[in-house]
């Protein structure tokens, strides 16, 4: 074989190792790694970490209107499969209002809007296709949720954390449907932490699919969120 055959096929096989070495290499050792789900967060938090250690969640009374407060975040995970490596694709937004009733142990009114137009992944080539190709938040810049059936709370609730039943109507991308959700609740230094999560078919909310040439999605991922309320 000739010195420039040689070098030839050296190059090729150089090649191939950076498409397919360089990605895993971004992945594992360079990439951060993706948030842990709200869910995960507010279920993994330890007693000691809720003003409601001792005596549950309604050390505190609930009554009266919850606003939502600047540590809330509204997202999604999508999974990914990345030039071939299995990745988690978060963004995440800060721009998020909206407030919740309770009266009589019963929450009678909640509703959400989130900021489209600032969620934010750790990859801007990736927020670029969800604003323009994926959401379209030119056309549909927020996304919203009310809940339409109200919420019976357990007084007898005493640990750390509790969970609730929500249905209501949640809007993503100018589509509004119906969905059920499991909410975590925990109060924190007199705050009301709410995390909960939405399985999202994407083709049900007239959503593209993310795939595009190099990576490829699911046909659904989950909206994610984190609602800190104060009165």
């Amino acid at each position: 074989m000739s010195r420039r055959s040689k070098l030839v096929i050296g190059v090729v096989v150089l090649a191939a190792v950076a498409v397919v070495g360089g990605p895993w290499v971004y992945i594992n050792f360079v990439r951060e790694p993706a948030a842990d789900s709200f869910v995960s967060e507010a279920t993994t938090t330890s007693l000691g970490e809720t003003s409601s250690a001792t005596t549950g969640f309604f050390a505190l009374d609930p009554t009266g209107t919850w606003n939502v407060v600047a540590e809330s975040q509204v997202g999604y995970r999508v999974n990914e499969v990345l030039f071939g490596q299995r990745v988690a694709a978060v963004g995440r937004t800060s721009g998020v209002t909206g407030s919740v009733t309770i009266a009589d142990l019963t929450v009678t009114n909640a509703e959400f809007t989130a900021d489209m137009t600032t969620v934010k992944s750790d990859d801007p080539r990736r927020d670029a296709q969800f604003a323009s190709r994926i959401m379209d938040v030119l056309n549909y810049p927020t996304a919203g949720f009310v809940l339409t059936s109200p919420i019976a709370i357990d007084p007898t609730a005493l640990a750390g954390t509790v969970t609730h039943q929500a249905s209501g109507s949640l809007t993503l991308r100018g589509v509004t449907k119906p969905v059920d959700v499991t909410i975590v609740s925990t109060v924190r230094d007199s705050q009301i932490v709410l995390a909960g999560e939405v399985a999202v078919v994407f083709a049900d909310w007239s959503i593209p699919n993310p795939s595009i040439p190099g990576i490829s999605t699911e046909d659904s991922g989950v909206l994610e969120f984190q609602l800190v309320l104060s009165r």
